[in-house]
């Protein structure tokens, strides 16, 4: 029966406990981070046998890691935003029809060119998934559970990178390269049926853009959440009415100065993070490690991940966000000094990495959990496709630059220690960000911290 009075829908989701759907939501939420995962690490652990099948420079191959994450900018920056006006569920699927697409036509290239244009078309479709994989995972979760969810869906990018990173080796070894790209095709595929059967359209978009049928789809939610049904739609909030151009509303109302920092941040962190995930199996290699041990060192900094991941998970909810995000940066920058120190010694390389994927992965999961509680829910989703995408034009700088320095006589040892700094100055945007008086969705995310 239809209740006579409009519940408060944010305040049942924020303080009641968590439903089996809403925790499906979350679930699938993760298992997509893991296309993520896989598809940088596809190119990470491919390039050795691209590379020599067709004699690339290291500028060649730093362009090969950059075109994907250039597609990702793009998809971040002007596919994502469309989730605030045609909703996330239906972005979400149009992304994954192209990134499988993307996946399978890589199989066929016939030089680097190629590759690289399909590395691109794989990359939107993942850059314009993310921000709303997001969104949903906060908004899904509870209060008292979101930082937790916010980590479990960071774990996804390393369980996906380790579980396809094993499965590509021995890919690798009995196919070739092309069979790993074939794998990640057919793996998105799958998840398209999962999405439609279980992935729930946004609370926050139904409630502020009111598409078709809008109550109806709100009640079902509601349904499948065991809760009471509304005769009526909610009254929209301020920050939900339909304001005109999404990226303007990153700048008004007191958002700039968080806006600004928190792309610093992104981009920074994305800098550094995407050098480490895409160039240490091969620096391995030319360290003096085997093709198999540059492969398990990729492994075990992503490995390091999953821990890092599900640590940040337990301990936000203990410390204050910003401090733990911070704490996370400094410890990454010093496992990438550590690395460089020790690169050419098995043990302590490999333990270095997994410190790395620890630290690092829980420094991600801290800015993931800062960006959508920033925002508005009529800017919320273009507030975190900016993010993402502001951080993906460091992360196509970042192998692009390793390829020119290497090329240009730079040793492993000296580009770890360059790429640590700007983990630092992310440190100083984090901690700046947490300092500001926070708009109220914010405060009541750290105020469970």
């Amino acid at each position: 029966m239809r209740s006579k009075f409009v519940l408060d829908i944010h305040k049942a989701l924020e303080e009641g406990a968590m439903s089996r759907f809403q925790w499906m939501a979350v679930a699938i939420c993760v298992m997509l981070v893991m296309l993520d995962g896989f598809d940088v690490l596809v190119m990470a652990f491919t390039a050795s046998s691209v590379a020599a099948e067709w004699k690339l420079s290291g500028a060649q191959l730093g362009t090969l890691f950059s075109a994907g994450l250039f597609g990702m900018a793009a998809g971040s920056l002007f596919v994502a935003p469309l989730a605030d006006r045609i909703g996330r569920q239906r972005v979400i699927l149009l992304c994954l029809l192209d990134i499988a697409a993307g996946m399978l036509l890589s199989a066929l290239a016939q030089d680097a060119t190629q590759l690289a244009l399909l590395r691109a078309l794989t990359g939107v479709g993942i850059g314009g998934m993310l921000a709303s994989v997001s969104v949903i995972t906060a908004e899904f979760s509870s209060l008292k559970w979101r930082s937790t969810c916010v980590g479990l869906q960071a774990t996804g990018y390393p369980i996906g990178a380790t579980i396809g990173g094993l499965i590509a080796a021995w890919l690798l070894e009995q196919y070739g390269w092309r069979s790993v790209f074939v794998f990640g095709g057919l793996t998105t595929a799958v998840m398209i049926p999962a999405v439609l059967w279980r992935l729930p359209e946004s609370v926050d978009f139904l409630v502020a853009r009111r598409p078709q049928r809008a109550l109806d789809k709100l009640n079902r939610l509601l349904r499948q959440m065991g809760r009471a049904e509304l005769s009526q739609l909610p009254v929209r909030a301020a920050g939900q009415v339909n304001q005109g151009n999404a990226v303007a509303g990153l700048f008004k109302n007191g958002l700039a100065r968080p806006t600004l920092l928190i792309w610093g941040a992104f981009f920074l962190l994305m800098f550094s993070f995407y050098f480490a995930l895409s160039w240490t199996p091969k620096l391995l290699v030319a360290a003096g490690l085997s093709a198999k041990q540059g492969v398990t060192g990729g492994v075990l900094l992503n490995l390091g991940g999953i821990v890092g991941g599900s640590l940040f998970g337990v301990l936000a909810v203990r410390m204050k966000l910003a401090r733990l995000t911070a704490l996370s940066l400094l410890l990454t920058a010093a496992c990438m000094a550590a690395f460089g120190l020790v690169s050419g010694s098995l043990g302590l390389a490999f333990a270095a990495a997994f410190g790395i994927g620890l630290f690092i992965f829980a420094s991600m999961a801290g800015l993931y959990a800062f960006a959508p509680a920033t925002y508005p829910a009529a800017v919320r989703t273009t507030g975190m496709g900016y993010a993402i995408g502001i951080g993906r034009l460091g992360a196509i700088l970042a192998p692009l630059s390793a390829g020119v320095l290497l090329d240009g006589g730079w040793q492993a040892p000296a580009l770890y220690y360059a790429y640590a700094l700007p983990l630092l100055a992310a440190l100083c945007a984090v901690l700046a960000t947490g300092q500001r008086a926070a708009p109220p969705a914010l405060s009541r995310l750290s105020s469970a911290h």
